[in-house]
């Protein structure tokens, strides 16, 4: 394993691999261990975007439907070239959810010095993830998350995934960018499914001699 990560993060220097997946799919609790696995800084929009709003007192993501691709942009764009993230690799969770603005991401990312080497997909049904969510609600282990209160918002979610994020992955996959991840496993298992793609991906676009 510790050859592995060492060939992905020679692949990777100061690039981003960007995480998506439906909501509660686990992209944070991967984004994280990733983050402290590569030495790299994770970026989540959805932590940025709520802070944010609290900071503004508004409200755009709490009904469950994704914010506006203006709104995001000024939000989002600017942590790109951040002075604290200079010389990091990045790990990015659900950063351009809308589909046209992966473009922009691409293109803001590399900008940066920070372009974008693998978008990853934890893929898990719809059924699960509902699942987890009753599970987390009865928990309260996912705070007072506006975008989590009731049954419908997550539905709402869902649909956004379906209808607007869904398109964005397509675009990744035709980049030769996206790997498919079992998300229905062990965090563990999940974890070493990445690691061993990612480094799938970094063996593959070594030069040939």
């Amino acid at each position: 394993m510790d050859d592995k990560i060492a060939t992905i993060k020679n692949w990777l220097g100061t690039g981003s691999i960007n995480i998506f997946g439906l909501p509660m799919s686990g992209k944070d609790t991967q984004g994280v261990k990733l983050a402290e696995t590569f030495g790299a800084k994770l970026l989540s929009s959805g932590i940025i975007i709520r802070a944010k709003e609290a900071e503004l007192h508004k409200n755009l993501s709490g009904h469950g439907a994704l914010i506006p691709t203006n709104v995001f942009y000024e939000w989002i764009l600017p942590y790109f070239s951040r002075d604290d993230l200079a010389g990091f690799p990045l790990i990015l969770s659900s950063v351009g959810r809308w589909a046209g603005e992966e473009n922009q991401i691409l293109s803001t990312a590399t900008e940066a010095n920070h372009p974008i080497k693998a978008v990853i997909l934890l893929n898990i049904s719809e059924a699960d993830v509902e699942n987890r969510w009753r599970a987390a609600k009865t928990l309260g282990d996912r705070g007072d998350r506006r975008d989590d209160r009731d049954i419908n918002t997550f539905h709402t979610r869902l649909e956004e995934f379906r209808t607007k994020t869904i398109p964005v992955l397509q675009h990744y996959k035709e980049l030769d960018l996206l790997i498919n991840v079992n998300g229905d496993q062990s965090r563990e298992a999940v974890f070493e499914e990445i690691i061993n793609k990612l480094y799938a991906k970094a063996i593959s676009s070594q030069p040939t001699a």
